[in-house]
């Protein structure tokens, strides 16, 4: 007899995860399913101190810490990515890329964002390469060497602290008139003599020798110029990868699912939570409050 979950999860990032957890506590059957990493974006973050609870801890601790106490309580989770999804209003149909179809009461669209690309030409076929997003994952690859960072916020600058241990020259470029990072982040990064930072700046193309990276090509308060490099780091946002769910769940211009704190959409079984969605903060925080949220409104629909 095919199984019928409870409540279906797509994404396990914190708020997939913090749903899960709410739902198993209500007496639910859960499926978590993840197409990448058990704790989201937060992986990443070889430091993070702006969790409630814990005064510093690394992100891939805290998805492990997250995905262990789902494991705990009888959670299920699926290795796999989601497809597309359909809802008659009483039961939802998760088509898999690799596994067999799964069939659910509820389903939570934590789906999360995705790293944003710079445009340019030859960039999609040298990222993993030459370009990246995770200075945790990939920038031992740097060791002695120069590398480019592109962006001046939060992110840009945990990646760039990151690297300062590893990298002989880091170079940062911000297309603003000044960084946006935490203040405290910022000061303990631009007190290193590795750096060098210029702001007012665009990217305007990656320079390549035999098809490898050379350097980039820029923009600095109008005045184009070069810089030698042997890689380069984005970080220069998110977007949603909401597309395979349009029928389910409104979107906005900028592709984010249209919902309030309650994540309710257009489908009676259907609820939306995390950075997904329309919001002015996405910070783990406000993803495990969207994850109750959502938790609790699938609930009252399976009463």
């Amino acid at each position: 007899m095919e199984k019928i979950y409870d409540v279906l999860i797509i994404g396990g990032g914190p708020a997939g995860l913090t749903a899960a957890v709410y739902a198993l506590r209500n007496g639910n059957s859960v499926m978590v399913i993840e197409k990448s990493v058990f704790g989201g974006q937060i992986v990443n973050s070889p430091k993070v101190e702006n969790i409630p609870g814990f005064e510093t801890i690394s992100g891939d601790e805290f998805g492990d810490m997250m995905l262990n106490q789902v494991m705990k309580q009888g959670g299920e989770v699926c290795f796999d990515e989601a497809v597309s999804a359909t809802s008659d209003g009483q039961t939802v149909t998760v088509n898999l890329d690799m596994g067999e179809p799964l069939k659910g009461r509820t389903l939570i669209l934590a789906t999360g964002t995705k790293h944003r690309t710079l445009g340019l030409e030859n960039e999609e076929g040298l990222i993993g390469k030459s370009i990246h997003f995770c200075a945790v994952c990939d920038g031992n690859f740097y060791k002695d060497k120069t590398v480019v960072m592109v962006g001046g916020g939060n992110s840009a600058f945990v990646e760039a602290s990151h690297l300062l241990g590893i990298v002989d020259k880091l170079i940062v470029l911000q297309d603003m008139p000044f960084f946006t990072a935490e203040k405290k982040l910022q000061e303990t990064v631009l007190s290193s003599d590795r750096i060098e930072t210029h702001v007012n700046t665009k990217v305007l193309g990656y320079i390549l020798e035999e098809g490898k990276l050379k350097g980039v090509r820029y923009s600095e308060n109008g005045e184009e110029k070069t810089v030698d490099c042997d890689g380069v780091f984005l970080a220069v946002g998110l977007v949603p990868d909401n597309g395979a769910f349009k029928d389910l769940a409104q979107l906005d211009e900028r592709g984010y699912f249209i919902a309030d704190e309650y994540g309710t959409t257009k489908c009676p079984n259907v609820f939306v939570a995390g950075d997904c969605r329309t919001k002015s903060l996405r910070q783990v925080a406000t993803a495990c409050s969207d994850g109750a949220n959502a938790a609790i409104k699938a609930c009252e629909f399976l009463r």
